[in-house]
């Protein structure tokens, strides 16, 4: 391992000689940019020494360096490929400049129209502020820029994918109305589609369950909403839960909203994102202690 790190700092020097070489005006005139390429050449080797070595630090710094003379080079592909490659070893260690590392190739990418790798990307970014910043906001602006991208260029399974993500922080964030907005929007797109049609009935649920997290006045108009508009809805178990759920928050009755949930809990395991959203709803009660 010692030995790749010796060797990764050996192929800088020479990727830094090799740079320098070709900055001199006889070096311009005699093919300055072959010397360019040889450098980049050096860092992306010096890069993959320092990955085996484990230095993921070092590893970025050089397909950084790599990328920025493949952008003198004006060959933007190339330079992005190691951007993204920078990132992906600065997120071993440090995810903020694993981000900034790929945006620099969202850029190259967008100005050349590969707008799916970029959304791709975008994705990467959303999982890094979800999980390793843990950044919901910028999380969410990230799944919707892909979203958007994904729109643009008709994958719209990819697009819905990323608005799930984003309904689902914003309703963490208690930005209900928007989470309800694009589950009934996802929804009504999953009703159209035949091998999506089964999974309309969870994203009707979810918009439920914040509905119940706004007012009850809310819910209560919206179930029969949802019925009309997906019937198989109207008869699922989890549109009985949440008419029970209902019923028993008009009656202030916290034993029977706990009982109700435990039965369906049963047979359907409900997920940390119903767990968080309807313990909400049971605090709106005076209840204390855990859900069911």
């Amino acid at each position: 391992m010692a030995d790749n790190e010796e060797r990764g700092i050996k192929l800088v020097q020479e990727a830094e000689a090799k740079q320098k070489s070709s900055k001199g005006f006889f070096s311009s005139l005699l093919g300055g940019s072959s010397k360019v390429e040889d450098a980049a050449e050096l860092y992306v080797k010096a890069a993959n020494a320092f990955k085996m070595a484990k230095k993921w630090a070092a590893a970025g710094e050089a397909f950084m360096n790599a990328g920025k003379l493949q952008l003198q080079l004006s060959s933007r592909h190339e330079a992005a490929t190691h951007f993204v490659d920078a990132g992906n070893c600065y997120r071993k260690g440090d995810p903020n400049e694993a981000v900034n590392c790929l945006h620099k190739a969202i850029e190259i990418y967008t100005d050349m129209g590969r707008f799916t790798i970029a959304a791709k990307h975008h994705i990467t970014i959303a999982e890094i502020y979800e999980t390793e910043l843990a950044d919901m906001e910028k999380a969410i602006a990230n799944y919707e820029k892909a979203g958007d991208y994904y729109k643009g260029e008709e994958s719209n399974s990819s697009a819905n994918k990323c608005l799930l993500k984003v309904a689902q922080f914003s309703a963490q964030l208690e930005n209900y109305e928007k989470a309800i907005e694009i589950y009934e929007q996802v929804a009504i797109s999953a009703m159209e589609n035949s091998l999506l049609k089964y999974s309309a009935k969870d994203y009707f649920f979810r918009a439920s369950v914040c509905h119940m997290c706004v007012d009850l006045v809310n819910a209560e108009l919206a179930i029969p909403k949802y019925e009309e508009m997906f019937p198989a809805f109207a008869d699922s178990r989890e549109c009985k839960l949440v008419k029970t759920l209902l019923a028993a928050c008009k009656e202030e009755e916290v034993d029977q909203f706990t009982d109700a949930l435990k039965d369906y809990d049963s047979i359907s395991r409900l997920d940390q994102w119903f767990t968080t959203m309807l313990l909400r709803v049971k605090k709106t009660l005076n209840a204390e202690g855990d859900l069911c």
